[in-house]
């Protein structure tokens, strides 16, 4: 059993194909958009269906800001070292510190060669992928004397310039599955990264046994290598197999995958938008939380730091020693980064709700806790679409009346959904204003826009509703759309606030439609910046004021009746 300890990442594994070569792109901006923390491509330049790796590299991450961006996994045989590691310095430099090197020996020996490079036996593949890194980390090491000195049997430099030098310690991991290969990732590597479908029962056990014994022989200290793993599977209502069911199974399977298998990063290998927002929304908090529970119940190392956090990474900086401006990824989801549009943050709501959950199941009780965001009132157009004062209330709590953990839990995740919502509002703003500064197309804004959970679920029941009914309600089935129908089942007093909040749902659609049309409105006339800003005003006080409403009414009613 190892737990390395690291924080936890997450992560897509986007294909670069070119049938659509926008599609990619747009795939990567909503991995950022909705909270990962990584983004990596298949590497594959013998492959003539898909983009060139390390261009499509390039040009997301002038498109990013904040994910970090790998290779899954460099196809080394056709990428020269030392050229590699300044293309992956100068990327690194040019992002701010987000670039991660993902290295793999080679495979697909056929396309290998007719491409030029050469086939290689497994034991050689090993032989060039150790003098590759040698080549790569001296390349790095632009403050030190001479030149990059490597003569080796696969891979040569001798008296190459060294730098530049990365803007952060990029992490070096390997895509290795073999004895030698994974004793090479424990001596020379920061990382380990296989795909879970490549893999047998135990060899993770294994792998990590390798990888330990060749990091301590080398002087190292296992901690030193993150352990990532590529995993796919399938989003359904109810469990079928192993990562194959609701959000709640992934997120135990992967909380047991990082406290008994050492994993701290997990990369979603899918082209499906709503995959990504899922796993990014409803899986990646879950399973942080059910670790997190864990860790708290251990005592501190030899160290004496808690388990959680390792000496090579003491802040919780990521994989690789990531110290750039993207490392910290477990403040940065997109939960967490609504803070920034208003109302209290969602840690700090969860943490005065008291909630506490373990691999077991939640346990104590007490007074309700959970805090709605507050309408602050504050409005950017003097056009209304409703009446707010004729808004209709529920019934009031029973005061006697405790809650458990769990059911506070349920009632607060309506809270954290809703804060992914007010982090797309704020991107719609920045968008905004990037297509007002020519900074990027009226069509990239649309794009972007319509990858948006707030658009994609069209409004018309609330997209909370998709989302909650998916992660909360464990060992039921349950389809989507069924919560207001229950609630209003459960509690008949409740139908007139769900009443009118399916009729400002319909409402929000349409003021989201006059978005889109101010957008293609622009391309006519540049001069209406005006009118596009009043648009995304005018959708910000229905939607800020309509998400308070929500919570306002329902926070309670979710906690005391669940949602089937």
């Amino acid at each position: 059993m190892s737990d390395y300890g690291h924080p936890l990442t997450f992560g897509s594994f986007l294909t670069p194909g070119n049938a659509d070569p926008a599609r990619p792109v747009r795939l990567a901006l909503l991995s950022e958009q909705v909270g990962l923390d990584l983004v990596t491509f298949q590497d594959h330049p013998y492959q003539p269906a898909f983009l060139d790796t390390w261009t499509l590299l390039s040009f997301v991450a002038a498109r990013t800001e904040r994910v970090r961006l790998a290779a899954n996994v460099t196809n080394l045989p056709l990428r020269p070292p030392a050229v590699l590691a300044r293309a992956v310095a100068s990327l690194d430099l040019l992002s701010d510190g987000r670039m991660e090197l993902g290295l793999g020996a080679g495979a697909f020996w056929d396309a290998i060669e007719a491409m030029g490079g050469r086939r290689l036996s497994p034991g050689q593949g090993v032989q060039a992928l150790t003098e590759a890194i040698e080549i790569i980390r001296q390349i790095w090491a632009a403050d030190a004397r001479g030149g990059v000195r490597v003569e080796g049997e696969f891979h040569r430099a001798v008296g190459a310039k060294r730098g530049p030098a990365p803007a952060h310690d990029v992490g070096i991991w390997l895509g290795a599955y073999k004895p030698r290969m994974l004793a090479l990732t424990g001596r020379r590597a920061d990382g380990w990264l296989p795909s879970l479908a490549y893999l047998q029962p135990g060899d993770l056990a294994r792998g990590n046994a390798i990888i330990d014994e060749a990091a301590a022989g080398a002087g190292r200290s296992p901690t030193e290598v993150r352990r990532l793993l590529n995993v796919n599977g399938r989003f359904a209502a109810t469990g079928r197999g192993p990562l194959d069911g609701p959000a709640e199974q992934w997120a135990e399977e992967l909380a047991d995958l990082a406290l008994t298998e050492g994993i701290s990063t997990f990369i979603l290998g899918s082209d499906d938008p709503d995959d990504l927002r899922r796993f990014a929304a409803e899986v990646a908090p879950a399973t942080r939380e059910l670790v997190a529970a864990e860790r708290s119940t251990r005592p501190a190392g030899k160290d004496g730091q808690a388990v959680g956090a390792h000496a090579s990474d003491p802040d919780g900086t990521g994989a690789g020693g990531t110290r750039g401006t993207a490392g910290n990824t477990e403040g940065t989801s997109a939960t967490a980064r609504a803070g920034a549009t208003g109302g209290t943050s969602a840690a700090t709501r969860a943490g005065a709700a008291g909630r506490s959950v373990g691999r077991r199941g939640w346990s104590g009780a007490g007074p309700f806790a959970v805090v709605p965001t507050p309408d602050d009132g504050v409005r950017r157009s003097d056009v209304r679409v409703w009446d707010e004062s004729a808004r209709p209330t529920g019934p009031a709590p029973d005061p006697a009346r405790t809650y458990t953990a769990h059911e506070q839990a349920g009632a607060q995740h309506l809270i954290d959904v809703h804060d992914g919502l007010r982090a797309e509002l704020a991107q719609i703003h920045d968008l905004v204003e990037q297509v007002a500064a020519g900074l990027i197309d009226v069509g990239a804004a649309r794009s972007h826009i319509n990858t948006m959970t707030m658009r994609q679920n069209k409004w018309t029941l609330g997209t909370y509703c998709e989302s909650y009914c998916r992660v909360v309600t464990t060992h039921h089935t349950i389809e989507d759309r069924s919560l207001f129908p229950h609630l209003r089942r459960a509690d008949p007093r409740l139908k007139p606030v769900i009443d009118r909040l399916v009729e400002e749902h319909h409402a929000i659609h349409d003021v989201l439609e006059g978005v889109d049309r101010a957008l293609v409105a622009f391309v006519a006339a540049p001069d209406g910046m005006a009118e596009l800003r009043a648009a995304v005003d005018l959708l910000s006080d229905t939607l800020l004021s309509h998400l308070s409403y929500e919570e306002r009414e329902l926070v309670e009613p979710l906690a005391r009746l669940g949602a089937h």
